[in-house]
């Protein structure tokens, strides 16, 4: 057991005062902070500090992976199968999938064989992993998560009252299913720059007077997507002439309370909107990315690997194991993920885990004990726990305490 140094990541759609306040550090940022990375993958892992000294995770599992790991060594090649972070938006995310297990890997393989180098900004594929993530609510967040019924999406349509949408509504209600989203979604994302300039403008339109409308025999109906339409302008605003604008319209429109958690598998399209949130996946960085970004964009990519199946409100609530203790139940067999609200005062509450954990502090300042050893983690840290560990338990002090605990699922 050993404390555990998360690695800052600055992106443009990062929070000045997030990421800072959670750690303690003077607020505002010099930079935009966006997510903090608890995990040993490659591309920026963590620091693990052993006697006084840090040396990062990947080397500490790559090391010794048998003792670190243990039984799920061999069934994730040596590797550490999950990555923890605490993301911060302040501005929406790019429009993005990741994909299957199989498709990660011939993308690697195919991108490989082409040459591309492994940090270049055109590379979609940079590992063999899937990424199925679990994203839980510090404070709320709101998102943009799968393929609304398309049955609802044609009553937005129509709400708009766009002419220039009525054939599109059209084509959806004709075939409200996964194949009319399909063609929709095509249609709209890979459309030519010149049509788009003329559409998407009405559309904004559309949005405005939708917002303004108060009328008292159509108010009712009208307010149904008020924080669908609110949203297409703020992305349009942030994102001028681009086709994720219009994409957005297909999609669910998530609002997470603290402790609520979302959860998207392979192919589920989606964009995090604002809001902070810890979240836990495969260890993996691949991202197919369809819009609402300057970054590299591979329509025809995303399209291979999207599942356009709609999705009901993705919402998980977490299963209550004690006071005080609840854990949030995924598919994805790389993680499972735990939270702790541990009361001033209160006895020490057992830790469970029989390979590796990460047990993050997100509120106060916890002890950890491992025998006759104690660790003392506060806010924005982590505590790295070993498969070779002994029984963990976990204690707040100076008051009440937060605690995330990821580990691999062992159902």
């Amino acid at each position: 057991m050993h404390e555990l140094v998360g690695a800052l990541r600055s992106y443009a759609w990062g929070s000045r005062t997030a990421l800072a306040q959670l750690c303690g550090r003077p607020v505002p940022s010099a930079h935009p902070e966006a997510e903090l990375w608890f995990g040993a993958h490659p591309a920026d892992p963590a620091q693990v500090r052993i006697n006084g000294h840090s040396q990062s995770l990947l080397e500490v599992v790559n090391t010794d992976p048998q003792r670190e790991l243990g039984a799920v060594a061999g069934e994730f090649g040596g590797r550490l199968p999950f990555l923890l972070k605490v993301l911060a938006a302040e501005e929406p995310l790019s429009l993005q999938a990741h994909p299957s297990l199989e498709q990660a890997r011939h993308g690697f393989q195919r991108e490989n064989h082409a040459g591309v180098p492994i940090d270049s900004p055109m590379r979609n594929y940079r590992d063999e992993n899937h990424k199925p993530e679990l994203v839980v609510a510090l404070h709320r967040f709101e998102a943009l998560a799968g393929f609304r019924e398309p049955v609802k999406t044609v009553r937005l349509l129509r709400a708009l009252d766009v002419p220039e949408l009525g054939s599109f509504a059209e084509l959806l209600a004709a075939q409200p299913d996964s194949a009319g989203l399909r063609t929709l979604f095509t249609t709209w994302i890979a459309l030519p720059q010149a049509s788009l300039s003329r559409l998407l403008p009405k559309v904004l339109d559309g949005c405005v007077h939708y917002l303004s409308e108060r009328d008292a025999g159509t108010g009712g109906a009208r307010r149904e997507f008020t924080a669908e339409v609110r949203t297409i302008l703020e992305l349009a605003e942030a994102y001028p002439g681009d086709a994720g604008t219009l994409a957005a319209l297909l999609l669910n429109r998530v609002t997470l309370e603290p402790g609520e958690a979302l959860f998207l598998a392979a192919g589920n399209l989606h964009a995090y909107l604002r809001g902070v949130g810890v979240e836990i996946m495969a260890n993996s960085d691949n991202v197919l990315r369809g819009g609402l970004t300057p970054k590299h964009v591979d329509v025809p990519e995303l399209l291979r690997v999207l599942d356009f199946e709609p999705l009901d409100l993705p919402i998980i609530e977490p299963e209550i194991l004690g006071e005080g203790v609840f854990q949030y139940h995924t598919p994805a067999p790389e993680f499972a993920l735990s939270r702790y609200e541990l009361a001033a005062g209160a006895e020490p509450v057992n830790i469970p885990h029989t390979g590796p954990g990460i047990a993050l502090c997100t509120h106060g300042t916890i002890r950890f004990f491992q025998g006759t050893d104690q660790l003392s983690v506060e806010c924005g840290h982590a505590a790295w726990i070993s498969a070779a560990d002994g029984p963990i338990r976990a204690q707040a002090i100076d008051g009440p305490a937060q605690l995330f605990c990821a580990t691999v699922d062992e159902d």
